[in-house]
C-alpha cells in the first residue's frame, strides 16, 4: 500500500542537504514542522514552515529537552489510519496525522570523541526526543516513512515523484528496519561511555554498535556469505580506518584478517619495520633504518610462505619501496628457491601517487593487489576500551586487548649469562613478533630479522623444530621468544643444538630451575618478562 505524503516533521542535528529536501517535499504540496534551529533554517531559505509549538500548544522549555515529547505528536506518528478507535481519537483531541519523519540525532559520539568533552556535555547530547520519534514512526511504518540519513532524501523524492507524492509499503518498511538499527546503535554508544566513566569493564548487558561498511564477495569458503562491520566511535589508526586506494580487487574476508594481523604486528615497531603475513601468521618481518632494507629482509624470511601474503609497512610507500616490493621475486626471491611472488594487500600509512603507478603497471599482478592507506600511526590513539570479542555457538567472549609490549623495566635475568645490547635487541623483535603468532609459538631473530617461525602447533616442542628447520643453518646466533613458559627444558635443549645464544620466555613454569640449569650449561642468556602472549 502507497500512502500519500501530506505532513512531515524535521527535525535534524546534521543538516546536510535538509534545505533541498524540504524545499522538493514544500512544492509538492507537504505540510512541513520543525523545531529549533532546523525550523530557523529552513525558514532562512524561505520554505513555510509550522513551528512544533503550533502543533503541540506548548513552547519548546527546559533548553529544548522538552519540545516533541507530547500526544500531538507521538499520537499523530502511531495512530492507525484504519482503526475506527484510533481515528475517532484523533479526531476527538485534534491531533493531525504526521505522515514522514525526517530526525537525526544529536552527536553524542562526535561530542565524546572530543578530548576535552565532560561527562555534564555528553548527557547533554543524550538525544531522548529524537529516538522517541524514530521509534514511533518505524512501529507504525505501515503509514508513517522514517527517513534517518541524508542519503535517503534522493529515494523520498523519487518515490513520490513517480507515485503521485506517495511512499511505497518496500520502502517504508526497508527505513523502519534501519531507523531501528540507528537507536539500537545510539544506546549503545551511551551504554560504553557511561560503563567506561563509571569503570565498569563488564556491564551486565553489552551492545556492541558497528555499521555496515561492505558486503564481501565471501567469508573463509565462497560457501559463507560475509560482511563488514565498522566500530564508529574508534580514533585508532587500523584496518578498519584505512582507505582503500582506487582499483585493485575487492578486499575479501580472509584479507582483513590477515592485513589486520600484519598491521597490529607494525604498529608495535617505533623504527622503520616491514611485516609479511600468511594465514594470520607473520612469515617475516624485520627492522631496519632503510624500510626498503626492512622490506627485503621481511620478505627473504620465508619466500616461499610469502606467496600470496600481505605486506605491512609502517612507513610511506614511495617509489623504490614500491619498486623493490614489485621486484621481489626478480631481485631477491628467485636465487632463494622461491616458485614467484605475489602480495593481495600492500598496507601503509601513505602511498606516493608514482608508487601506485609503479604498483599499479610494473607487474600484472599489481592491477589486482589491494592498496589500503590509513594515515600516520598514532600510538596514543590506541583505543584501549575496545573489547577483544570471539564468538561461539550461542554466545560471545569479551576480553580487554592484549597492549602488553615489550617492558625493559619489570625484565628479570635468571642465567648467569645476560644478554647483550644487540641481543637484547633481537629478543625484543623475537617478543613482539610471538605477540601476533598463533600459539604455540617460537620465533627466531637475528640481526633485526625473523629467520624462523613455529606457530600454530599442539606442542611447543614442534613449534620449536619447524622454527629451527625454516632458519636452516641461520639459526646459529638467533635469538628465541617463546610466548609462554617452557614446561620442560627440551626446547631449551633443542635450541642450544642449533645454536641459539639468548631466549626471551615469561617464566613462571614450576620445572624454571631446570630450564634456567640447561640454558647455563650452554651458555644460553635468558630473559624472564612475567608476561604471556597467547593467541588463540
Amino acid at each position: 500500500m502507497d500512502v500519500e505524503v501530506k505532513t512531515a516533521l524535521i527535525s535534524v542535528s546534521d543538516k546536510t542537504g535538509v534545505v533541498d529536501f524540504a524545499k522538493k517535499l514544500s512544492a509538492m504540496g507537504v505540510k512541513i514542522i520543525s523545531t529549533g534551529g532546523t525550523s530557523n533554517k529552513l525558514s532562512d531559505a524561505g520554505i513555510s514552515v509550522a513551528g512544533i509549538e503550533s502543533v503541540t500548544g506548548f513552547p519548546e522549555m527546559m533548553d529544548g529537552r522538552v519540545k516533541t515529547l507530547h500526544p500531538k505528536i507521538h499520537g499523530g506518528l502511531l495512530g492507525l489510519r484504519d482503526k475506527a478507535e484510533h481515528a475517532a481519537a484523533m479526531e476527538k483531541h485534534n491531533i493531525e496525522p504526521i505522515d514522514l519523519v525526517c530526525v537525526n540525532l544529536y552527536p553524542f559520539e562526535q561530542t565524546i570523541a572530543r578530548g576535552d568533552c565532560t561527562l555534564a556535555e555528553a548527557i547533554e547530547n543524550i538525544d531522548i526526543g529524537g529516538p522517541s520519534m524514530l521509534r514511533s514512526a518505524a512501529k507504525n511504518h505501515k503509514y508513517v516513512t522514517v527517513v534517518t540519513e541524508p542519503d535517503q532524501y534522493g529515494k523520498v523524492i523519487e518515490e513520490m515523484e513517480k507515485n503521485d507524492g506517495a511512499i511505497s509499503e518496500e520502502l517504508r518498511s526497508d527505513f523502519a528496519r534501519i531507523a531501528f538499527g540507528l537507536t539500537a546503535s545510539y544506546d549503545a554508544a551511551i551504554s560504553k561511555y557511561l560503563n567506561t566513566k563509571a569503570g565498569v569493564e563488564y556491564p551486565e548487558k553489552v551492545s556492541i554498535a558497528v555499521k555496515k561498511e561492505a558486503e564481501l564477495r565471501y567469508g573463509e569458503n565462497p560457501h559463507q556469505s560475509a560482511a563488514f562491520y565498522k566500530l564508529s566511535s574508534s580514533g585508532e589508526t587500523s584496518v578498519s580506518s584505512g582507505t582503500l586506494l582506487a582499483g585493485g580487487t575487492p578486499i575479501s574476508f580472509n584479507n582483513l584478517l590477515d592485513t589486520n594481523a600484519a598491521f597490529e604486528l607494525v604498529k608495535e615497531f617505533a623504527e622503520p619495520a616491514a611485516v609479511v603475513v600468511k594465514h594470520l601468521n607473520p612469515c617475516g618481518c624485520a627492522v631496519d633504518e632503510d624500510i626498503c632494507l626492512a622490506y627485503r629482509k621481511a620478505y627473504e624470511g620465508d619466500v616461499t610462505s610469502a606467496f600470496g601474503s600481505i605486506v605491512a609497512l609502517n612507513r610511506k610507500v614511495d617509489v623504490e619501496l614500491a619498486r623493490t616490493i614489485m621486484e621481489s621475486y626478480s631481485r631477491f626471491g628467485k636465487s632463494l628457491g622461491a616458485a614467484g611472488f605475489f602480495a593481495e594487500v600492500i598496507i601503509a600509512p601513505e602511498f606516493d601517487a608514482d608508487a601506485v603507478e609503479i604498483i599499479r603497471t610494473l607487474k600484472a599482478w599489481g592491477a589486482r593487489v589491494r592498496l589500503l592507506e590509513t594515515g600516520p600511526i598514532d600510538s596514543g590513539q590506541i583505543d584501549g576500551a575496545e573489547y577483544d570479542a570471539r564468538c561461539i555457538i550461542g554466545g560471545m567472549l569479551l576480553q580487554k586487548r592484549d597492549l602488553i609490549g615489550w617492558e625493559p623495566d619489570v625484565l628479570t635475568y635468571p642465567t648467569k649469562a645476560r644478554p647483550s645490547k644487540e641481543q637484547l635487541e633481537d629478543l625484543r623483535i623475537a617478543w613482539l613478533v610471538g605477540k601476533h603468532t598463533k600459539s604455540n609459538t617460537i620465533v627466531l631473530v637475528k640481526n633485526k630479522r625473523v629467520w624462523g617461525v613455529g606457530a600454530g602447533q599442539m606442542n611447543r616442542v614442534e613449534s620449536g623444530l619447524i622454527s629451527f628447520k625454516r632458519a636452516g643453518d641461520e639459526a646459529r646466533g638467533c635469538a628465541m621468544a617463546s610466548d609462554a613458559f617452557f614446561p620442560f627444558p627440551d626446547n631449551v635443549e633443542n635450541a642450544a643444538k642449533v645454536g641459539v645464544n639468548a631466549i626471551v620466555q615469561p617464566g613462571g613454569s614450576n620445572k624454571d630451575d631446570e630450564v634456567i640449569a640447561v640454558a647455563d650449561r650452554h651458555g644460553i642468556a635468558m630473559v624472564f618478562t612475567g608476561k604471556r602472549h597467547f593467541k588463540h
